[in-house]
């Protein structure tokens, strides 16, 4: 066909946005007089066929295998079943990178090039890598995260018992969905404090076995549950059952204090696990788990259902990557301090002593930017400098649009599994997320071709928040919050993508290795 007797020139381009999605620009200018092919409907034709290849394309851009990263994950949650075994687990693998354990409690001897961790209450772990260039006064390249999700934990005095059955007395930690964890089989797991002769010590313990189980009540005892709504009171319903009561009695402990708080089976049971006598175990605090498997799921395996993926799945992502930036060798020339700090608590408000509220990483930071590294004394206001050109991300699980209450999300903000990381808004600064932030985060991402999308929840509907606001405000740093997608958050079975895992791995691995240099090209204040 022929166009209309002016010439028609079309410009066009694509690109990627942070959505992962793409956009196809079509400019024409009208000129001078010739016969041209109709370009411009061929190009606008061809739009949506372009987005879909493009975006059918983007899973692929990650560098690190996330098939394998997924697997690896499903053994650190299996690991993980209270923030006391994430945080052990952390450990290990930091040991086995080479990473040295030190404690608060003494001084620090620290050196460039150095990998060190230290734990505070077994259930937060600091992780920092001393760059070989690092002087006094430079930045910090820091990835937070948190160890805690919610779950029920036994009551200090648990024992209960209804219609001859045993129970156990549980307390909600969070905001769970609550409703998901009746039909479960449910195991134990967390710290008990031993105390043997005069040494008191803090024991991992975990039964991973059906010992606990909530059941629903059948629906010919409750005939409007589906047309009215699984109604449940937390306090009397939410109690799972641990055996028969007639059973109770046998093999009861010497000290008859711990049988008038918790059953002498429960007791018995922790004891044997731990290999120590009921009278041994001085208190504890436990928390109940889903003993069925995490899966990777999905008819092409694009799905991870799991428990505790808020926030195991940050943490774990945060702490591969730290690991890999050091093992491939990139911190020698880095003139950084590279940082992951997982805290405990913030499913509750992080208003505890190892909680992303407490000093936790400001104490890290004050006392690594005046340490006298090699000699050399740090000037009077090392500290702050290292502050003010240091940066966070934030990392906690962003919601995925579903498929299902898609009118949940705001139209121009759905984010989708694996089609990369999640950058967090908040007008009202319920994340830390600001332009500046968001621009270096993007290079970071270019760095290793990371698809990013953005979220912000609709004006009708009110938005969480992270550590990420409070640990900005407190410590004045550069802040953005980020998060895979996953559907059905603080459900005891949740679901993201298997893609995501290396996404986030790639991006924070970039972040340690190129953030120095990228915030050199960064001006904002004098």
């Amino acid at each position: 066909m022929e166009a209309h007797k002016t010439t028609r020139t079309v410009s066009t381009s694509v690109s990627r946005t942070e959505g992962g999605e793409t956009t196809t620009t079509v400019t024409t200018t009208t000129t001078t007089t010739f016969k041209v092919p109709h370009a411009a409907e061929t190009v606008n034709r061809n739009a949506e066929s372009i987005n879909k290849k493009h975006l059918k394309n983007m899973a692929a851009v990650s560098t690190t295998n996330s098939a394998s990263a997924a697997k690896d994950f499903l053994t650190f949650v299996k690991a993980s079943p209270s923030p006391f075994h994430a945080v052990a687990e952390a450990r290990r693998r930091l040991e086995t990178a080479g990473f040295t354990g030190i404690s608060e409690k003494d001084a620090w001897n620290v050196k460039r090039n150095g990998r060190y961790f230290f734990t505070r209450n077994q259930s937060s772990i600091v992780a920092f890598v001393v760059g070989g260039a690092y002087k006094s006064g430079n930045g910090f390249s820091i990835i937070g995260a948190h160890t805690d999700s919610p779950c029920l934990k036994i009551k200090p005095i648990s024992k209960k018992e209804t219609a001859g059955y045993m129970k156990v007395g549980v307390e909600c930690y969070g905001g769970g969905l609550w409703n998901t964890w009746f039909d479960r089989d449910l195991g134990i797991a967390g710290r008990v404090v031993v105390k043997s002769g005069d040494a008191i010590t803090g024991r991992l313990v975990k039964i991973d076995e059906p010992i606990l189980r909530i059941p629903t009540l059948a629906i010919h005892l409750d005939r409007g549950v589906n047309s009215e709504g699984f109604k449940f009171n937390t306090e009397t319903h939410l109690t799972p059952m641990l055996g028969l009561a007639a059973k109770s009695l046998n093999g009861e402990p010497a000290d008859k204090t711990k049988v008038e708080k918790h059953h002498s089976a429960l007791l018995n049971k922790i004891a044997g696990e731990l290999q120590v006598t009921t009278e041994e175990i001085s208190d504890f605090e436990l928390c109940l788990f889903d003993t069925h498997p995490s899966a990777i799921g999905g008819v092409d395996n694009e799905f991870i259902f799991s428990a505790r993926l808020d926030n195991l799945m940050s943490s774990f992502c945060a702490i591969e990557a730290i690991i890999k930036s050091v093992t491939e060798g990139s911190s020698e020339t880095d003139s950084q301090i590279r940082v992951v700090s997982l805290f405990d608590n913030e499913e509750v408000g992080s208003n505890t002593a190892f909680g992303a509220d407490s000093d936790l990483l400001e104490v890290t930071v004050r006392r690594l930017a005046t340490a006298e590294l090699e000699g050399e004394k740090p000037g009077s206001t090392a500290f702050e400098q290292s502050l003010t050109r240091s940066f966070l991300i934030s990392a906690d699980m962003a919601h995925a649009c579903h498929p299902n209450y898609s009118e949940k999300h705001e139209d121009n903000h759905r984010p989708a599994m694996n089609k990369g990381i999640v950058i967090k808004q908040n007008a009202n600064q319920r994340y830390a997320t600001t332009s500046v932030t968001t621009a270096i985060l993007r290079e970071v991402a270019k760095k290793r071709n990371v698809p990013l999308q953005e979220f912000v929840v609709r004006n009708d509907s009110p938005c969480g928040s992270t550590i990420g606001p409070m640990l900005s405000a407190k410590l004045g740093l550069r802040t953005i919050d980020v998060g895979n997608p996953q559907l059905s958050m603080h459900s005891i079975r949740e679901t993201c993508g298997t893609q995501d895992v290396g996404s986030a791995i790639d991006l924070f691995q970039s972040f340690f290795e190129e953030f120095a240099a990228i915030d050199k090209r960064v001006t904002v204040d004098l």
